[in-house]
């Protein structure tokens, strides 16, 4: 399921593309097992409140192309689908907000991309250092991504019986027949889990490139997937500006269980952001 859009060609890959409103740019990124529709109650709020809301299916996922091959998953790939789609839309500059996967790709568009980017809204997921640096809770918590490398068998095992397994590993969350919907269809779930298999060494080991750009985290207390400690140590990469929000009694998909909540710390954060850039706008170039 996802939030139908246009298609637009960036590189190798078709990309379904949700693009709504006027006014500042933001880039809406999500992760596994979403597709764009994942911001569905998120977008019109930023919408309404004065923003261009730009929310791709990422490659792999939803309506937007799902290339063959492992490596066509690789970070780098997936950095340039986002800025190649800036480019088409005729962005030079957004705020950038993502979840999962999406707040991962976010972290290296802000550190290898700044010049294109006012903000970065992550959420659920910390910049990669300090996932990779996190303690026992969260080696813990992220066991998973070791099952998820198996292939061929990690497939059979989430997909059999009706996805029995997937249900239970998302906790039967709500949204998990639209998800499974998506996923069992020929390729995807391959394609989803390539994210995995392509990226978890470089995002555990590699060096990572520093935020230079201002960062809002946004954590939720009942994430069964991260520890608190992966996100708050994020601040130790960032250059800029840090805040961090942590939201009590929420699973992992906050935008689908309070897109009210979270539009509200989004507009709150890049409309501080846009107020200064305004004002450093308006000072007087007193220069010689």
């Amino acid at each position: 399921m996802s939030i139908e859009g246009k298609s637009i060609s960036v590189g190798d890959v078709v990309l379904n593309v949700h693009d709504v409103g006027d006014g500042p740019a933001i880039l809406l990124l999500h992760g596994f097992p979403d597709s764009n529709a994942l911001w569905r109650k998120v977008a019109p709020l930023l919408a309404q409140a004065g923003y261009r809301v730009i929310a791709p299916d990422q490659r792999g996922f939803g309506e937007s192309d799902a290339p063959r091959g492992t490596a066509n998953y690789r970070i780098e790939h997936i950095v340039r689908d986002a800025i190649g789609l800036l480019d088409a839309l005729g962005v030079d500059q957004a705020h950038l907000v993502g979840h999962d996967w999406g707040a991962v790709i976010g972290w290296f568009l802000a550190g290898e991309h700044a010049e294109r980017f006012h903000s970065l809204t992550a959420i659920s997921v910390g910049h990669p250092r300090a996932y990779a640096n996190a303690g026992l809770e969260q080696k813990r918590k992220g066991l998973y991504t070791f099952l998820f490398q198996l292939r061929g068998l990690t497939e059979w095992y989430l997909s059999a019986d009706n996805f029995a397994r997937f249900r239970k590993w998302v906790r039967n969350y709500p949204e998990a027949d639209h998800w499974i919907q998506d996923l069992a269809r020929p390729g995807r779930l391959t394609a989803g889990l390539s994210w995995y298999r392509a990226n978890l060494r470089r995002v555990l080991t590699a060096k990572h490139p520093r935020c230079s750009v201002p960062a809002l985290g946004i954590w939720s207390s009942r994430d069964f997937a991260l520890a608190e400690s992966q996100m708050t140590r994020s601040r130790e990469f960032v250059d800029s500006d840090w805040r961090y929000e942590r939201l009590e009694g929420l699973s992992h998909w906050i935008p689908l269980e309070a897109p009210d909540e979270l539009s509200r710390l989004i507009l709150d954060f890049v409309g501080q952001i846009e107020a200064r850039g305004r004002r450093g706008s308006d000072t007087p170039n007193t220069g010689g």
